[in-house]
């Protein structure tokens, strides 16, 4: 017990280090211990925002929620850099070279804010027109225009916290990465109330408030990333130098960003026609799955720094031309993450009736959010093993496959699936919830058999 403890303080102060020798036990737990923390403090941003702005006004919450959907095109470029970043910064640091890496954490910077900067321009200059464009009512419009312009303006640091992390990450200072978000979300919980509600010396700014809040705490957070990576980390004492253009290096990290990139706006389109279908069925149905989703995504958050951790190890192991131990890596995570998520079913199948009822007191809300939390719960098996192999081709920088494979799944699977199960087969909600679980084991299989031919191996980054 008394080692298990070092381990852990060990896991939570960080380290520079390779993880391409020693025990792949012990460096899955000191890799995603603090994955698992700075996934969860990711998710802080989202629910502290909401919480406070919610005591404000219903344009407020309006304002936040239609935003924050045209945001998922900067959180999509965001994290496909942060996926790009781990790839190639692994391999490096895998190779020990260590003055690459640091040049291509410097390239990352730069792309990172070539792009953010044009999302930044054009989402101020129309913020009130997309808002519109989004169907937002006059009141909406004139509340939240401000907040709007604030949250495009902040683009820059959006992308560069993810893409920072991503390459903290990659040479195994996924703590620093932690701390990070750490302060970041430290700063904004902070500062929230204080400027939305107008505290002590402070005006009252409403849903502004929580836009400036965000923004500066987001903004520590880089700085202590930056600071991180030129003052402190000898690994990748970042220099000037290294901000230089470099056409080769920028292609590739360009191509592995973009795999990740649309990965993700795959998996965002298909959980808003799964909604769409569902809103068929009345509000109450669209609030339950609302609630169990938001569950389902919170109780998976270990698991992904497992995935996260599995990412890391292969393409450090791969830089050190170590395929067998990176392989091994990824079949280790996969089990850990069965054992987890098995386990996580069987609790959620029995207590989901109570779980949904923390959030609503609607019975028919409560009664659809446990259907679709016990249905979904279904394939955490199958999920166990195809977020951790689909992130370790990810971390290869073999980006195509897994994005294929998404298309694939989601759009050819999963969204007929609901509809013909749902509105065809009339089977109602419990119909599209049964789409997720299907879906989700045929992407587990696809990137097993894709995984075990062995293409990711000889991918170059």
């Amino acid at each position: 017990m008394k080692k298990w403890f070092q381990l852990l303080r060990q896991a939570i102060r960080g380290s520079e280090e390779s993880f391409t020798e020693g025990s792949i036990n012990r460096a899955i737990f000191l890799l995603s211990v603090p994955m698992i923390l700075e996934m969860v403090m990711e998710s802080l941003f989202a629910v502290v925002d909401i919480f406070f702005v919610s005591k404000v006004s219903t344009a407020a919450v309006a304002t936040v929620g239609l935003t924050e959907s045209v945001l998922t095109l900067m959180y999509s470029v965001a994290i496909g850099l942060g996926t790009a970043a781990t790839a190639t910064i692994a391999r490096r640091v895998g190779e020990g070279n260590h003055a690459q890496a640091r040049h291509a954490v410097g390239q990352v910077i730069l792309i990172s804010l070539v792009i953010s900067s044009v999302i930044a321009v054009a989402g101020a200059t129309f913020a009130g027109d997309i808002l519109r464009l989004m169907g937002a009512d006059e009141n909406v419009i004139a509340t939240g225009t401000t907040f709007a312009r604030i949250q495009f303006l902040s683009s820059p640091v959006v992308v560069l916290l993810y893409s920072l992390s991503g390459a903290l990450r990659g040479a195994g200072a996924a703590a620093t990465a932690m701390r990070s978000l750490i302060i970041a979300n430290g700063f904004n919980m902070l500062l929230g109330p204080i400027l939305i509600f107008g505290v002590g010396p402070f005006p009252e700014l409403g849903v502004t408030g929580a836009a400036i809040a965000t923004a500066i705490g987001r903004t520590i957070g880089v700085g202590y990333q930056l600071f991180s990576l030129t003052k402190v980390n000898k690994m990748m004492g970042l220099m000037w130098e290294d901000l230089r253009p470099n056409p080769e290096t920028i292609r590739v990290i360009i191509k592995v960003a973009a795999g990740g990139t649309v990965q993700f706006l795959i998996g965002s389109a298909s959980w808003i026609f799964l909604t769409r279908i569902l809103s068929e069925f009345g509000s109450d149905v669209v609030a339950g799955y609302t609630i169990a989703i938001r569950v389902i995504m919170f109780t998976l958050l270990p698991a992904w720094g497992l995935a996260n951790a599995a990412a890391t190890l292969v393409g450090q192991n791969l830089g050190a031309e170590k395929p067998e131990r990176a392989e091994a890596s990824v079949w280790k995570c996969a089990s850990y993450n069965l054992v987890f998520l098995l386990g996580l079913s069987v609790f959620m199948f029995a207590f989901s009736q109570t779980i949904i009822g923390w959030f609503s007191p609607n019975l028919k809300v409560v009664e659809t959010g446990q259907l679709a939390l016990r249905v979904l719960c279904l394939g955490y098996g199958f999920y166990a093993y195809g977020m951790v192999v689909i992130q370790s081709l990810n971390g290869a920088g073999d980006t195509k496959t897994p994005t294929i494979i998404n298309l694939i799944c989601f759009w050819l699977i999963q969204i007929p699936s609901a509809y013909v199960l749902a509105i065809i087969l009339e089977l109602g909600p419990v119909g599209v919830f049964a789409a997720v679980p299907i879906a989700e084991s045929v992407l587990a299989m696809a990137a097993i058999w894709r995984f075990r031919l062995g293409g990711w191996k000889v991918v170059k980054v």
